[in-house]
């Protein structure tokens, strides 16, 4: 797992695009944390890219969402961060089941991993991962 940060400035959006593009392309990305800084002319999106390092590092093709790549969190995350990781999948299932939803509808693998990454605790902390909106991040809290 490693890093790579972007700075998208409103002035020169092209050439920056395209680098973040060709990178996003060619890497298994995992997450993206993306936050607007507001400098009037001079503001610009700033990106932090969390993605896995070495082996092959291209994306697979997908045709149709058939050959969806699969994550192994068992790699991506801790040892730690794998046993939360995995009692909270339990519970999602646990409360899918009780509420006769499909598990991703609570929340997909990827939003548990970062749950567990960002060690969320606020409705705040829910709120800055992506997909989570207001009604997940207080049922969350509950």
């Amino acid at each position: 797992m490693a890093l790579r940060f972007f700075l998208i400035p409103i002035q020169d959006i092209d050439a920056a695009t395209a680098e973040l593009n060709s990178f996003l392309s060619s890497h298994k990305i995992l997450t993206i944390d993306r936050n607007w800084v507001d400098l009037g002319s001079n503001s610009y999106w700033a990106l932090c890219v969390n993605y896995l390092q070495g082996g092959n590092s291209a994306v697979p093709t997908r045709s149709n969402n058939v050959n969806r790549s699969r994550i192994d969190y068992k790699e991506v995350l801790t040892p730690i961060e794998f046993d939360v990781f995995s009692l909270l999948r339990e519970l999602r299932k646990e409360l899918a089941q009780k509420e006769a939803v499909p598990v991703y509808a609570l929340f997909t693998n990827e939003q548990l991993a970062q749950i567990v990454q960002q060690r969320c605790q606020s409705k705040a902390d829910f709120a800055r991962i992506d997909g989570i909106g207001e009604s997940k991040a207080y049922r969350s809290e509950v």
